[in-house]
Parts: structure tokens; sequence; C-alpha cells
């Protein structure tokens, strides 16, 4: 089935009847409290500029989107033949088709045969892209391009509609692609800025290294300043530095989330730490003989996970101590399997978004660890396992599980499109695929703190929503065929959006 929907920008319509003027003044003072909070944030089509209108499919002030499938982010079953209305960029009714009315003058999309789900909200997102070439020509350091152009369309033409960027290569620049993209100069995400990474010692020279607990609080609260809303202590930072940043971030509401290997995840629970990234595979607290605040080799890591069972005690009273501390996991099986043999399938579509020089080194990767995988493969096949595990442990305990795709490792994770594969392995690892949507859309909503605007679908709630070809609570690889993305009430097109960026993603 075809979907015809052409952007059209129409002048609000008089609704029948006109009130006297004090009944619409009274009435409006006794609500102005409640309903515009709803409102502020909405974003008019016609503050737009030129370039983000040409991305523009519908922009209606009223769209009824009549006929669909709706997976509504809360777990529960789907609810078919659904009429959802959208009203100056909110939800304003969601029920039967038989039963929901629509609005005079409404814009009418027949969505049979499609579904809804809520815009996708990635916890471990990035706007940069390892640049390739060989580490011994450049010192040993990796080096990351900022992917300020090609980036927020791939997000957005994915379906996500907000995005947390778990770690800046560019915080100035990140910041400046939010504000761009709230004044509508850019199409792209809600973006939740991180911070710089907080790390001790690094072969990565865009990242600073902290000389101890006092600049580890002066850098949070220099970029608290400066408006990012949360941070990220990475591998080497130590226990001393990790509690100043907590410290330092709680007190500006702000919250802290990590990708640890000097610090065990139960020392950085017992610290405060509000998130915990990748899981299992960075969690050296289990490797024999670790050194308080130093983070062993890779191989020592590896070694000691491939003994451990996931349902021993040790692991288990971990788990049950993170859920103790409120502490979520953020999955990302995508950037894992990308050191896999042979995985993901090749898709061509992720291929031709690639600078060609991306492509080859990618390419030329991929085939390595193919050939290497007498060599490795089977160790890490077994801990990619293990994680998945260890993800449904910790959900089955009554763990947030976030979920996001860092798009970094071999460059075969591309924003966006390595959201939507994270989703299926999600389903491959054991969750169905309502349960996935819901951990990639009301769990991140949550940990945001804006489960009452995003996440879910529901009258009142921001109209961020994705119309997908196809039915993914049946096969979730029908997440990949999105047909368009509305984000505050404003439905984007998917494929225009892709093309756009055709050839550019590894250098910007």
């Amino acid at each position: 089935m075809t979907l015809a929907l052409e952007f059209q920008c129409r002048n609000s319509r008089e609704r029948s009847g006109k009130q006297p003027m004090w009944r619409g003044l009274l009435l409006a003072a006794s609500i102005m409290a409640i309903v515009a909070p709803l409102f502020c944030a909405a974003q008019d089509a016609t503050t737009l500029s030129p370039e983000a209108r040409k991305f523009v499919r519908v922009a209606d002030p009223a769209v009824a989107l009549t006929h669909v499938r709706v997976i509504d982010g809360t777990g529960t079953a789907p609810l078919e033949d659904q009429t959802v209305v959208i009203e100056r960029g909110r939800i304003t009714a969601l029920g039967s088709s038989a039963k929901n009315s629509v609005p005079a003058g409404a814009k009418v999309i027949d969505l049979r045969d499609f579904t809804l789900i809520p815009g996708l909200v990635g916890m471990h997102e990035h706007m940069f892209y390892p640049s390739g070439g060989p580490m011994a020509e450049s010192g040993g350091a990796l080096w990351y391009n900022e992917l300020g152009f090609s980036a927020p369309r791939l997000y957005l033409a994915c379906g996500l509609t907000s995005i947390r960027t778990a770690g800046s290569m560019e915080p100035y620049a990140d910041l400046t692609l939010k504000k761009w993209i709230d004044e509508g100069r850019m199409v792209g995400p809600k973006m939740h800025v991180t911070g710089p990474y907080l790390e001790n010692s690094t072969s990565y020279p865009q990242m600073h290294d902290l000389t101890g607990p006092e600049d580890a609080r002066k850098t949070v609260e220099y970029w608290a300043d400066e408006g990012v809303t949360s941070f990220k202590g990475y591998r080497h930072i130590t226990r001393s530095q990790l509690a100043s940043a907590i410290e330092a971030a709680h007190k500006r509401g702000l919250k802290v989330t990590g990708h640890l290997c000097a610090v065990g995840f139960r020392e950085a629970a017992e610290l405060g730490i509000d998130d915990l990234e990748h899981g299992l595979l960075v969690d050296t607290e289990f490797v024999p003989g670790k050194k308080p605040d130093v983070c062993p080799s890779y191989q020592e890591a590896d070694t000691a996970l491939s003994k451990l069972d996931v349902m021993s005690t040790p692991v288990q009273e971990m788990i049950r101590d993170l859920v103790s501390h409120h502490v979520a996991v953020t999955s990302t099986l995508s950037v894992f399997e990308s050191s896999l043999p042979n995985r993901p399938p090749l898709s061509q579509r992720v291929l031709d978004a690639m600078l060609p020089e991306a492509r080859i080194e990618y390419l030329g990767e991929r085939a390595h660890i193919a050939e290497s995988a007498d060599a490795g493969g089977g160790l890490r096949t077994e801990l990619f396992k293990k994680e998945m595990q260890f993800e449904r442990a910790f959900v089955k305990a009554g763990g947030l599980l976030l979920a996001g795709e860092d798009p970094t490792g071999n460059g075969g994770s591309l924003p966006g499109f390595g959201d939507q594969r994270e989703l299926e392995l999600l389903v491959e690892a054991g969750f169905t695929p309502v349960e996935a949507i819901q951990i990639y859309s009301a769990n991140g909503a949550a940990w945001l703190g804006e489960s009452d605007r995003i996440g879910t679908l529901a009258p009142g709630k921001q109209a961020d929503l994705v119309v997908i070809r196809g039915n993914p609570a049946a096969h979730i690889g029908d997440i990949e065929n999105v047909e368009m993305v509305f984000k505050d009430g404003i439905g984007y097109d998917s494929a225009r959006l892709i093309q756009s960026v055709s050839g550019s993603v590894g250098l910007h």
C-alpha cells in the first residue's frame, strides 16, 4: 500500500460557534497553569528554516492518523484499528477508529497496514564517528569526527525523537547542535547533551585528562553552567574522582552514567552513580586480583568473564545491589555485535550512507574479524550471549534497562541504523518486540524524568511517534521500515532524510 502524504501548511480554522469574550477569558485563566506547560515545547513548522522544511511531509495544525495499529510503549499488547489525533503538537485523542471522531478540518491519513510506536529515546548516542586510520601512525591515538550534518538527520529518520549523547568529544558543538535543532535551523532529535568524558588516563587526545577529584568537580560545574544535562565517567576514572563528579552533578540536579573499568559496578552504585553503560561485559569487579582504581587489560577481563556464570551468586548479588540503589543499565548490544564474525548482516542502506573511504575501512575490518574468527570469534560470541543473559536477569530482578547503539566500534553501527539493529538484538536476547520498544521509549523517558511528556502514546503527550510499514510486534525486522517520524506533531520524511546524507557518514 502506498502512503500518500504531502506537506501542507494550513491556517487554523474556526470551530463552530463563538462564546462570549468574558467566558473565554475566565476559561483561559482557570486552565492556563495546566495547558501552558503542555504546549510551550511544541515546535511550529512555520519556525523551521527553509532547509529543514524540505524534509517535512505533514505540518497541518490538526492531523488524524486512522485505522492504524498502535504499540503505545507501556509494554501492553498492540491495539488494532486505532485513530490517533494530533493537534498543536500534542496527542489529543487515541482510541478505536469506530468510536474516535476526527476533528473538523483535520488532515486525515489512512494508515491501514502500518504501525505507530512512540518516538524512540536513544540513551547511548553520539554525534561523532571513528575516523579510521592506523593507530601507529598517530602515536597510538584514537580520533573521532563530529557528524554535525549526518548524525542528527539519521537519528530522526530512523525514529529517534529524543537522544542522550552519553559522552561528547566536542561538547560545544553538541550544545550548538541542540540549540539549532530546538530553534528549527536544523532537523534532528531533541538532544540531552552529556558533558565531555570524565577520564583519568587516556589515549584519546580529544578527552581531558583529570588530575584529581577537585578537577572532576570543577569540570562538572563548568559544563553544567554551559548547559549539559548529564555526565559520563570513563574507563580509568578513580573512585575518588567519580565520587566528586557525582556529588557535584547531584547538587545541580543532574545525573551521572559511566563506562567503567577501574571502578566496579558495585563500587559505583555505592558512590551514587545513576546509570551504567554496556552492562556486564565492562564490569571488572570479577577479575581475580583486581587492584583498586586500576583498569585490567581487555584480555584479563574477557578471560574472567568467560568463566563467569551469570546465574551465580556473585553476579546475582551485584544485580540486586544495582536494583536496590536504583542504578539503570544501558544496553548497547549493537556495538558489541560488530566484533562478531559476519555480523550484523550487511545492509546496503548502511553502506550507501558511508563516506567511500569509511565504507572501505569498515568492510576491511569486518573481513579481518571473519578471518580471525578461530582466534577470538568463539570467545566474543560467548561473551555476547552472556551479556544478553545478564540484561534479561537485570530486568527480571526489577532493574531499569535503557538502550542505545554507541556508534563507535569498527564503524558499522551508524547513527539511527544501529538503534534499529539494537531493537532487533533485544528481541534476539529474549525480550518480546513490545518489551524491546518499551525499553527504547518509556524506560529512556523515565530515566530522563520526562515520562509526563514522551515515551508512551497517550492523550496529552507530545506527538512524538513513528509510522512504520508493517508490524514490528510480529516481525521486529519491520522496525527498519520507517515511513515517517512525527516530532512535536510535525511529520518528517524518513527516506528523504536518509537520502540527503548519502556518502557522508564518516566525514561530516
